[in-house]
């Protein structure tokens, strides 16, 4: 199967719960996924992970949004941090996930092999 990479465009966390669900979908079907988070959305994996949508989520039976990113990490999905989105928010390598790694669009393109590409 085709691997996946997602570049996350925008600080919005329910575009990053739709872009984990696909990518651990994927996943569970064989593939390999990664997300790419470029600019702002870096901000998006700061701790604490909350979304005003989780209430909602929880009391449908659903996860919440953090719970959804560290089962992605521990699949051993890539997160990839834009390493301008970093300067962008202000924000510290160590302020992250360790399990989190960094990178830039270049690499990710240079890098995407025969990998299907999403936007969102």
């Amino acid at each position: 199967m085709r691997g996946l990479t997602i570049i996350l465009t925008e600080n919005a966390p329910e575009r990053l719960r739709g872009a984990l669900m696909i990518a651990l979908t994927h996943q569970a079907l064989g593939g390999r996924a990664r997300i790419f988070f470029q600019f702002e959305s870096v901000a998006l994996l700061q701790p604490p992970i909350i979304a005003s949508a989780d209430p909602g989520h929880i009391a449908a039976g659903l996860p919440p949004l953090a719970a959804l990113v560290d089962d992605a990490l521990i699949s051993g999905m890539e997160l990839i941090l834009c390493q301008t989105g970093l300067h962008l928010t202000n924000a510290r390598a160590d302020q992250f996930d360790p399990r989190c790694t960094f990178g830039g669009l270049a690499s990710i393109l240079a890098t995407l092999g025969e990998d299907r590409l999403l936007a969102l």
